[in-house]
């Protein structure tokens, strides 16, 4: 009965050794990737539309889509002023490309590509700071108008895939 009683201790003792451990090692991780972040505000500027071709709303729609990202990824709080965290910058391009054509010299395939500069600004921390283009595009059939609905997803899209670079770039370090 006396070595049944010390298997127990010591497997309780193991147990529970291995979880400290494992809830110890775990302690700075977190599901975004991001490191630990000193700051507790971030700012996102306006980001004006300076393409040649001007797609009307989206400096505002991309905008928003950063703040969500950043809102939803870090326990940092938006704030219009004075943001530890500031982002800022402009849309340089925004352009439509036939990729294939067909027999007929008609576009089989066309490109929405769309590069943003920005300016990303950690007052906390001022080797972080960084001026940088992102950019993304997405292909579509060429008998195929961008407009209404099919317009929304496609630029939603592209801003997806660039709030995302630019948060790995800014915060996830990647």
């Amino acid at each position: 009965m006396d070595f049944i009683n010390k298997m127990k201790k010591y497997l309780l003792i193991s147990f529970f050794s291995l979880l400290a451990f494992c809830l110890n090692s775990c302690g700075a991780y977190n599901f975004t990737g991001t490191a630990p972040i000193a700051a507790k505000t971030f700012q996102v500027n306006y980001f004006q539309n300076n393409a040649d071709l001007v797609q009307p709303g989206i400096e505002r729609t991309f905008t928003q889509q950063l703040q969500e990202l950043i809102q939803n990824q870090t326990n940092l709080n938006l704030t219009n002023t004075g943001g530890e965290l500031v982002y800022e910058g402009e849309i340089t391009d925004y352009r439509i490309t036939p990729m294939q054509a067909t027999a007929d010299q008609r576009a089989a395939q066309n490109r929405l590509t769309i590069v943003i500069n920005v300016r990303f600004t950690n007052k906390l921390k001022e080797e972080d700071n960084f001026e940088k283009s992102f950019s993304f595009f997405r292909d579509y059939p060429g008998s195929d108008q961008l407009t209404g609905a099919q317009l929304t997803e496609t630029v939603n899209f592209i801003f997806d895939r660039i709030t995302q670079d630019i948060f790995n770039a800014s915060l996830a370090k990647w």
